[in-house]
């Protein structure tokens, strides 16, 4: 007798047949044709398309993926059987999602080297990213950070040196636990432009994404988790709110998150002159991007 095939929170089952209405937040195209796996061993069709998905069981027509993977020549390897069989599914179709289309054509074994798929991200529906900016300690202008890459030559290494000479701000709070905690802030900002490619030129239709964030490095691992398996956090980036600068952002985040405000510390300072001497580009209109146009 077929299982049930399972694929969401509110499936309905006639017979072979299972439905469900998607998310309004994962709303795929999908034609896909499935072997399944030890995990889900039934052999299906999905048809997936205008907020609906549909899934047929069919009969074993296409197979798992097996490989034997040899352990017998380890000295930790205790199997009788001296090895263990690693098994994927297979599948063959395409995905439309999410601005990517995604194509699956054998074995997915979410290794690079044996899995069969290929995802190309649509062009039209795709946001190229334009500018990162660093800021000082009042807000202004401190320096645009170049591109990296194969492409261009000591960019990593002028990324670098522009972000060790931007000014930062150091406060001291006490953690959930009453530990005593410095952390270093940077204020960054980010933009990005739509349509990539040949469709650089939507973005004449739509307004630029701008995203100002506040970069914090901790002395020390924060949070309940510190200490576990698992650690506590040794920094990330916080939304910032119009109109906020080191202090305010970083007191609002302690706020948030059972942490004490304690004092700023001693920071440290850099200046524009210095940045343009690392190779950075001068200040300039913010969220302009000119050197990606249009």
């Amino acid at each position: 007798m077929t299982k049930r095939i399972r694929w969401s929170d509110n499936d309905r089952y006639f017979g072979p047949f299972t439905y469900a209405r998607d998310s309004r937040h994962y709303r795929p195209f999908s034609v896909m044709l499935g072997s399944g796996s030890e995990d889900y061993p039934e052999c299906r069709l999905r048809l997936s398309g205008f907020g609906h998905t549909l899934l047929i069981a069919l009969p074993a027509i296409i197979k798992p993926w097996r490989h034997w993977v040899d352990t017998s020549h380890y000295g930790w390897s205790d199997n009788p059987s001296g090895g263990y069989w690693d098994e994927h599914g297979t599948e063959y179709g395409f995905t439309l999602v999410e601005g990517a289309l995604h194509l699956h054509y054998g074995p997915q074994t979410h290794d690079s080297e044996t899995t069969k798929s290929k995802c190309w991200f649509l062009p039209w529906r795709s946001w190229r990213h334009v500018r990162h900016t660093l800021y000082d300690l009042e807000g202004a202008f401190f320096a645009d950070l170049p591109k990296w890459g194969f492409r261009h030559k000591n960019g990593w290494e002028v990324r670098n040196a522009i972000e060790a000479a931007c000014p930062t701000a150091s406060f001291e709070f006490d953690d959930f636990d009453g530990e005593r905690i410095t952390a270093k802030t940077k204020i960054e900002e980010r933009e990005w432009r739509f349509g990539e490619g040949k469709f650089k030129w939507l973005s004449l239709f739509r307004r630029n994404k701008i995203s100002r964030s506040l970069d914090i490095q901790f002395s020390a691992e924060t949070g309940e988790r510190k200490g576990s398996w698992k650690g506590g956090t040794i920094g990330h980036s916080i939304g910032m709110l119009p109109g906020e600068l080191h202090e305010a952002a970083f007191r609002r985040y302690c706020a948030e998150h059972s942490m004490t405000f304690v004092a700023p510390a001693q920071g440290t300072s850099a200046s524009g002159q210095d940045a343009q001497q690392l190779g950075a580009k001068p200040a300039g209109p913010v969220g302009s991007g000119a050197d990606d146009a249009p």
